[in-house]
C-alpha cells in the first residue's frame, strides 16, 4: 500500500483542513489501471476503525479476503487496490471499530451508484458520458442571472407520470426526459427543480432522507441515464435545479450514522446530533472532514452532472440550535445564544465554494424565518445564497385566497404586506410540494366557492403571483388545478385535462409563463424597488389592488390589476403615469381560460384625468375574481 499515491499528502492536508471540495475524485471506488493491471481503487474515511475490508459478491462477502490498509498520516483514510475488479461489481465496507468490537457493513459514502432500494450495496461505476449541451453551458449565465426570468416547475420524478399499463411503474430518467422537456417547453417554464434525486432508502421521504450524496437514485436508471435527462433538458433550453439536503441524514444502518463505531458524521450529543422532528441525524458542520464531504457533494452535482442550481433544504433547521426543540433540549452556543455558529460558517463557505467554482449557477435557500441577509454576499455579512424562498408571502397569500371573498376586505393587508419586505432578499415565490401534502389538500382545494369560483380564484392566485416581484416556483399538478392532494405513489391526475376548467387553468399558466418570459418589466428588476410601483393598495372595501412593474428601460411598463371578489366592477377609475393606448395583454376571465368573458376589448386609451396621484386615468371593466395585465404602448 505504501507505493500507492492515488490520494496525495496534499489531498490529506486539505481534507483535514476542511477545504478539499473535490473529494469525489479521491475517496470512494475508482476503476483504474495500476502497473498495467485493471482493477478498482478504494478509499474510505474511518478513523476509529480497527479493520476495514471490501466485501461483495466477488469474494463471497468474506471480510478476510480484501482488507484495506490505513494511511500512515493519521488521517483515518483506509485505501487499497483490488485487481481485476471492474465496473458493475457490488460492494460494501465491512468495518470493525476500535470501540466495543463493533462490526458493521456500510455502503460507500462516496459511491457514484447504488443498488436499487430496498437493496443497499454500492456499485463500482464510472461517470463517462458524451455531453451535448455545449451551447447551453456556454450561455448559461444569460438564463441563470438574477435579472433573468425564473419560472421553476418543481417535479417529483417518481410521481409526475407513471406507466399504468405496466404495473404503474416509474418512468426511467431517459423516458421522462422527452415527456418532461416537451411539456415544460409547451408550458413555458424556464427551469425544472427536482425533489432530491440523491439515493435514499425510503421512497416515501421523497429524497429528503438522503443516504447517497454522490449517487442519483437507481430507481430510475444509471448515473448516465440521469446525465441524459439533464443533458436533454439543456438541449431544449431548460435549466435544472436539484434539491440538496446538507442538514440531516437517515438512521439506516448501512448509511452514515455511527459509521466507524463512533459519531463520525453526526454530533455525539443527541441535543445537537439528532433531529426530533424528522427522526434523523444532524451533520456535525463544525468537523472539517464533514464540511469537505458536504461541499464536495454540492460541487459534484454542478461539476459532473452540469446542474444549474441547488435549492438547499431546511436551512432554518441549520441556523438555530433550538429548532423544533423545547427548553432544555438544546445546547446554547459559546455566546449563550441559539444561533448555530458552525452551521452558519458552513453555509457561508458552501456558497463561497459554489460561486467561486461555478459563478453562473444559483444557490437557493429554503429558509422560513426572518434571518437577515440570507441572499446577500458573504463579504457584506450575508449567508451568500443567490436567492431565498419567500415563505411569508406564501403563507399570507394562501391564507388570503382561502378566505371567502366576503371576508377578504378585512384581511387586505395579507395581500399587500409582502411588498414592505419584498426587496430585503432575492426572493422566489414558492407554491411548492409542501403546500399540497399532509392533509393540506390541493391548491384548488384551498379555494372557496363553487366550481367556477374555485377555478377563477386559482387563476387569480397565479396571476397575482406572476405579477408580484420575485421569481416563480410551482409544484407539478398545480398548473392544471389538480383536484386531490399530491400522492407520491401515483401519477398526477392528467386525465382531468379533459375537463374545461382544468384545461383553462393550464392554458392560463402557460400564457402567464410566456408573458413573464417576454416582458422584461416582469422579471428584470425583481429584486429592486425600482421595478415596482403601487397604483392603489388602499381599496380594501372592494378587495382590489393595482400596481406597475417596470423593466430597466423606461418604456417597459406593465400594469397589473387584481379584483378579488366575485363582483365585476364597471367604469373603475385607475390612475396611470402615461397617456396613450394601454393594451390588455392578459385577462384571467377570458372564456379561453374558463372565465365569464368580461374585459376591456383588448385595451383602451388613457384619459387626461388625474387620479391616484397620476396625470392620466383608465376607466376599466374589472371582471369577477380576475387579474388583468396591461402594457403601455407609447
Amino acid at each position: 500500500m505504501n507505493e500507492l499515491r492515488f490520494i496525495t499528502d496534499h489531498d490529506i492536508f486539505l481534507f483535514k483542513q476542511g477545504s478539499h471540495f473535490k473529494l469525489y475524485n479521491k475517496l470512494g471506488s475508482h476503476p483504474i489501471t495500476l502497473n498495467e493491471t485493471q482493477g478498482t481503487y478504494f478509499a474510505v474515511w474511518a478513523p476509529n476503525a480497527e479493520r476495514v475490508s471490501v466485501i461483495g459478491d466477488f469474494n463471497g462477502w468474506n471480510p478476510e479476503s480484501h482488507p484495506l490498509g490505513v494511511r500512515w498520516d493519521g488521517s483515518g483514510v483506509w485505501e487499497g487496490f483490488i485487481p481485476y475488479l471492474e465496473k458493475g461489481a457490488i460492494y460494501k465496507y465491512q468495518i470493525t471499530s476500535k470501540h466495543n468490537n463493533y462490526n458493521v457493513e456500510k455502503a460507500d459514502p462516496y459511491a457514484f451508484f447504488s443498488e436499487s432500494p430496498p437493496k443497499t450495496a454500492s456499485i463500482i461505476w464510472d461517470l463517462n458520458y458524451d455531453w451535448k449541451d455545449d451551447e447551453w453551458m456556454e450561455n448559461r449565465y444569460k438564463f441563470n442571472s438574477l435579472d433573468s426570468p425564473f419560472s421553476i416547475y418543481e417535479v417529483h420524478l417518481g410521481s409526475w407520470r407513471r406507466v399504468p399499463e405496466e404495473g404503474n411503474r416509474f418512468l426511467t430518467y431517459r423516458e421522462i426526459a422527452h415527456y418532461l422537456a416537451d411539456y415544460v417547453k409547451y408550458m413555458g417554464f424556464t427551469h425544472v427543480e427536482f425533489l432530491p434525486v440523491m439515493e435514499h432508502p425510503f421512497y416515501g421521504s421523497w429524497g429528503y432522507q438522503t443516504s447517497g450524496y454522490f449517487a442519483p437514485t437507481s430507481r430510475y436508471g444509471t448515473p448516465q441515464d440521469f446525465m441524459y435527462l439533464v443533458d436533454y433538458m439543456h438541449q431544449n433550453g431548460i435549466g435544472v435545479i436539484l434539491d440538496w439536503v446538507p442538514s440531516h441524514f437517515p438512521d439506516d444502518k448501512h448509511g452514515l450514522v455511527y459509521f466507524d463505531g463512533t459519531h463520525l458524521y453526526e454530533h455525539e450529543d443527541p441535543k445537537r446530533g439528532f433531529h426530533p422532528e424528522w427522526n434523523s441525524y444532524i451533520f456535525n458542520h463544525g468537523r472539517n472532514e464533514v464540511r469537505a464531504f458536504l461541499i464536495s457533494s454540492a460541487l459534484f452535482w454542478l461539476d459532473k452532472y452540469h446542474v444549474d442550481g441547488l435549492r438547499v433544504d431546511a436551512v432554518a433547521s441549520m441556523l438555530y440550535l433550538d429548532y423544533a426543540r423545547k427548553q432544555g433540549e438544546w445546547i446554547p452556543n459559546v455566546h449563550g445564544g441559539r444561533e448555530n455558529m458552525e452551521a452558519i460558517s458552513f453555509l457561508k463557505r458552501f456558497n463561497e465554494a459554489v460561486y467561486g467554482e461555478f459563478p453562473d449557477v444559483q444557490t437557493i435557500a429554503e429558509e422560513s424565518t426572518a434571518w437577515p441577509m440570507v441572499s446577500r454576499p458573504v463579504y457584506v455579512g450575508g449567508l451568500g445564497f443567490g436567492m431565498k424562498w419567500n415563505m411569508g408571502w406564501m403563507h399570507d397569500t394562501l391564507s388570503y385566497f382561502s378566505k371567502d371573498p366576503i371576508f377578504r376586505k378585512y384581511n387586505h393587508n395579507q395581500l399587500t404586506f409582502s411588498i414592505w419586505y419584498a426587496f430585503s432578499e432575492n426572493f422566489v415565490l414558492p407554491l411548492s410540494h409542501d403546500e399540497v401534502v399532509y392533509g393540506k389538500g390541493s391548491l384548488i382545494g384551498k379555494m372557496p366557492g363553487d366550481e367556477w369560483q374555485r377555478n377563477a380564484n386559482l387563476r387569480a392566485l397565479f396571476g397575482y403571483m406572476y405579477g408580484h416581484p420575485g421569481k416563480k416556483l410551482l409544484f407539478m399538478g398545480g398548473e392544471f388545478g389538480q383536484w386531490r392532494e399530491w400522492v407520491h405513489d401515483e401519477s398526477l391526475e392528467w386525465h382531468t385535462l379533459q375537463y374545461p376548467f382544468q384545461r383553462g387553468v393550464q392554458l392560463w399558466v402557460k400564457d402567464l409563463n410566456h408573458l413573464y418570459r417576454t416582458e422584461h418589466a416582469l422579471y428584470e428588476l425583481d429584486f429592486s424597488f425600482e421595478g415596482f410601483e403601487w397604483i392603489d393598495f388602499r381599496d380594501s372595501e372592494n378587495s382590489i389592488i393595482s400596481f406597475i412593474r417596470k423593466g430597466k428601460y423606461i418604456n417597459d411598463i406593465i400594469l397589473v390589476v387584481c379584483n378579488l371578489t366575485p363582483t365585476p366592477r364597471f367604469n373603475y377609475q385607475l390612475g396611470v403615469p402615461r397617456g396613450g393606448f394601454w393594451k390588455e395583454i392578459l385577462n384571467s376571465d377570458s372564456v379561453f381560460y374558463g372565465g365569464s368573458g368580461l374585459g376591456n376589448s383588448g385595451g383602451l386609451e388613457a384619459n387626461h384625468v388625474s387620479s391616484h396621484g397620476r396625470p392620466f386615468s383608465l376607466f376599466l371593466t374589472l371582471p369577477p375574481l380576475s387579474v388583468l395585465f396591461f402594457k403601455s404602448e407609447i
